[in-house]
C-alpha cells in the first residue's frame, strides 16, 4: 500500500514537471553549460533556468519618517517584491521636501510651516503603509504607466474628499456664528471718519506714478500627506529598473521613449552653486540668491567639477583674507569685465555653508560680487565667459515689496517691473559671461517677462522656477503655462509622478523649452534625481554646491554615471 502510494506521487510529479517543461529545460541547460564547464555549475544552472521564473511583483510597501539633509522630516518609501516565491527588499527612495516659506518670513510663519510639514509626513507614511500597500499589491513594479495611473486617480480621490471636508468645517462654522449673533444683542458702532479715509486714500493714489502691480497669485495649495504619492512613484520606478538590471537613467529612458533605446545620451550641465547672497543678511545686495559655476561643454564632467573647486578654494581664500580682497580695477568690456572707479565695501563672510552646500556671503552691489568673481577666476589663470560661465538665480518674488510696488534690489533701492527689465539688459551688456537668469521676474509680471525675453532672449537664458506654475497645471493645460521664457525648472516633490516628468519634458521638448531638473531647499541624501534628468534628457542640473552629504551624493552620482556611459560608448 506504502508503495502503491510512492508511485502514485511520482506520478503526479512526472505530470507536474512535465507541463512545466522541467526535464525539456534542465537537458537544455545541461547542454549549454558542458562546454563551459563552469566552477560553480549549480550557480550557473540557477542563473539559466532563472529566465524562466515568474516576474517579480509587488507585494509590500513600507513607508516611514525620516529626516532631510536640513533635519526636516521627510518620507522614506521602500519597495518589496515576491522574487522567486521569496520576499525581497528591492529599494527605497527618500523624498525631498520644497518649502514656499521665503528666507524673509516671520519666525511664527515657518514654525506654522514646520508644523504642516510634520502632519504631511504622518499622513504620507500612513497613505503609504496603508492604503498604497493594498492598492499596488502584485501589480509588476516595471508597469510604471499603470502604478502612476491608478497613483493619479487616489490622489484626487483624497482631494476631493479634502473639498467635501472643508464645504462640511465651513457650513459647521457658519450656523456657529449665526447662532451666536442671534443670543448677542446689537451693540451701536461709533461712526467712521469717512472723510479721512477718503483724503488719505486719495492722497496715497496721488503718491503712486506707476501703474499698480497684479496682485500675487495664492500659492498652490499642497494636500497633506501628497508625498506619498511622489515617494512611491520614484520607489516603483527604481524597483523596476533594479528587476530589469539596469540603471534608472536607462530605465527611465526606455519610459520616454516608448521602450526604445536611445543610441547616445547626453549628459546635463551641472549649475553648480558657489555663493548664497542671503536676503535676511546685513549687506545692501538683495537682487541675487545664488550666484552659479557652469562648466563649458567642451569639458567632460569630471574636468569642470575640477574647475568649479578650484574657483570654490580661491573664492573661500578671498573672502577670508580681506586685505587680499580686489580693489575696483578697470578691464575689457568684451570679455565682461566693466571699467568701476567708486570704492565699495568689502563684501561680509559669513564663514558658513549654507543648506544649499555652498558659501555664504553678502555684498553691497552686483558688480562688486561679479569682480569678486572675477578676480578668483583670474588668480587662477580662468576667464569668465571662456572657461567658465555665470548663472544667478534673482528670485525676484522674495523682492517685492507690495506697499510701494517695486522690487527691492538693494536695502532702500527700489526699483518697478518695467525698470528691472532694464537694468537686467545694462547688466548682461556689461557682464555677457552671465549665460542664465533664474526667476529675474515675479510670475505675475508677465508683461515684462515677455519685454525681456524680446530683449535678452538671445544673448541668455531666461528661466522660471517659482514663476513656473505647479507640475500639474503644467501637465493639464498641455502647454506651458508660465510667462514667456527660454525653460522651466523642474522640481520633484509632493505628488509629482515620474510618468508627469516625461510627459512634461516631452511637452518642454516639443516647444524648444529647455529642461533644468532642480533640487529643492530641503533635499534628502537620495540620489534619483540625478538619474532623472539624464534619462529625461535635460539640458541643466541645478543640485546646489559642492559642499553638504545629501549634494555632493548627486554630484558623485553624475560622474559615475558619465563613467558608465563611456565605457559603453553611448555618450554624446
Amino acid at each position: 500500500m506504502e508503495a502503491g502510494g510512492r508511485r502514485e506521487r511520482r506520478r503526479e510529479a512526472a505530470e507536474y514537471y512535465g507541463g512545466q517543461r522541467v526535464p525539456e529545460r534542465m537537458e537544455e541547460a545541461l547542454n549549454a553549460l558542458f562546454p563551459l564547464r563552469p566552477g560553480d555549475l549549480y550557480g550557473e544552472l540557477a542563473n539559466y533556468l532563472s529566465k524562466y521564473s515568474k516576474t517579480p511583483v509587488i507585494c509590500k510597501l513600507v513607508g516611514r519618517k525620516v529626516l532631510d539633509g536640513v533635519g526636516q522630516p521627510t518620507l522614506e518609501v521602500e519597495v518589496y517584491c515576491t522574487v522567486k516565491n521569496y520576499e525581497k527588499r528591492i529599494c527605497s527612495t527618500v523624498m525631498s521636501c520644497h518649502s514656499q516659506i521665503p528666507e524673509n518670513a516671520l519666525p511664527e510663519t515657518i514654525e506654522a510651516d514646520e508644523e504642516e510639514r510634520k502632519d504631511s509626513v504622518d499622513t504620507a507614511v500612513e497613505w503609504v503603509n496603508e492604503s498604497l500597500n493594498t492598492m499596488l499589491r502584485d501589480l509588476e513594479p516595471t508597469d510604471q504607466c499603470q502604478v502612476d495611473k491608478m497613483l493619479g486617480e487616489y490622489f484626487t480621490n483624497k482631494v476631493k474628499e479634502k473639498k467635501i471636508q472643508k464645504q462640511e468645517e465651513e457650513g459647521e462654522e457658519e450656523e456657529e456664528a449665526e447662532a451666536t449673533l442671534a443670543l448677542t444683542p446689537p451693540t451701536p458702532s461709533p461712526p467712521s471718519p469717512r472723510g479721512k479715509n477718503k483724503a488719505a486714500k486719495a492722497g496715497k493714489k496721488l503718491s503712486v506714478a506707476e501703474r499698480p502691480i497684479p496682485a500675487a497669485e495664492p500659492a498652490e495649495p499642497v494636500l497633506c500627506g501628497s508625498l506619498a504619492i511622489g515617494g512611491t512613484s520614484l520607489a516603483i520606478a527604481k524597483a523596476g529598473a533594479t528587476i530589469s538590471h539596469i540603471p534608472l537613467y536607462s530605465h527611465i529612458a526606455l519610459l520616454k521613449h516608448h521602450q526604445e533605446s536611445p543610441e547616445e545620451i547626453s549628459l546635463p550641465l551641472p549649475m553648480v552653486t558657489l555663493v548664497n547672497c542671503e536676503k535676511i543678511s546685513p549687506s545692501k545686495l538683495k537682487l541675487v540668491k545664488e550666484v552659479m559655476l557652469i562648466p563649458p561643454v567642451h569639458l567632460s564632467l569630471k574636468q569642470g567639477i575640477e574647475r568649479v573647486l578650484h574657483i570654490q578654494k580661491e573664492m573661500t581664500r578671498l573672502l577670508e583674507s580681506p586685505g587680499k580682497m580686489p580693489g575696483p580695477q578697470p578691464a575689457d568690456s568684451k570679455k565682461g569685465r566693466a571699467q568701476n572707479s567708486g570704492k565699495k565695501s568689502l563684501p561680509q563672510f559669513l564663514k558658513r555653508i549654507s543648506h544649499l552646500g555652498c558659501l555664504t556671503t553678502g555684498y553691497d552691489d552686483v558688480e562688486q560680487l561679479l569682480l569678486v568673481m572675477q578676480t578668483a577666476c583670474s588668480n587662477i589663470g580662468l576667464e569668465l565667459g571662456t572657461d567658465v560661465y555665470l548663472a544667478i538665480n534673482c528670485a525676484a518674488h522674495e523682492l517685492m515689496d507690495y506697499d510701494k510696488g517695486k522690487y527691492e534690489i538693494l536695502t532702500g533701492t527700489f526699483k518697478s517691473p518695467d525698470e528691472m527689465v532694464a537694468m537686467y539688459g545694462e547688466l548682461i551688456d556689461k557682464f555677457p559671461f552671465i549665460i542664465a537668469l533664474i526667476d529675474p521676474l515675479r510670475k505675475e509680471d508677465r508683461e515684462q517677462w515677455s519685454n525681456i525675453c524680446c530683449a535678452l532672449g538671445s544673448k541668455c537664458y531666461l528661466i522660471a522656477e517659482d514663476a513656473a506654475t505647479c507640475i500639474s497645471k503644467l501637465k493639464t493645460a498641455q502647454s506651458i503655462n508660465t510667462p514667456m521664457c527660454s525653460g522651466v525648472v523642474l522640481k520633484y516633490i509632493n505628488q509629482t509622478k515620474v510618468s508627469d516628468l516625461i510627459e512634461l519634458t516631452g511637452i518642454l521638448d516639443g516647444q524648444r523649452h529647455i529642461t533644468v531638473l532642480g533640487s529643492p531647499d530641503g533635499e534628502s541624501s537620495d540620489d534619483s534625481l540625478v538619474d532623472l534628468a539624464v534619462g529625461l534628457g535635460a539640458r541643466f542640473l541645478k543640485l546646489g554646491g559642492l559642499s553638504r552629504g545629501e549634494r555632493v551624493t548627486k554630484y558623485n552620482r553624475l560622474l559615475v554615471i558619465e563613467e558608465e556611459l563611456a565605457k559603453n560608448r553611448n555618450l554624446r
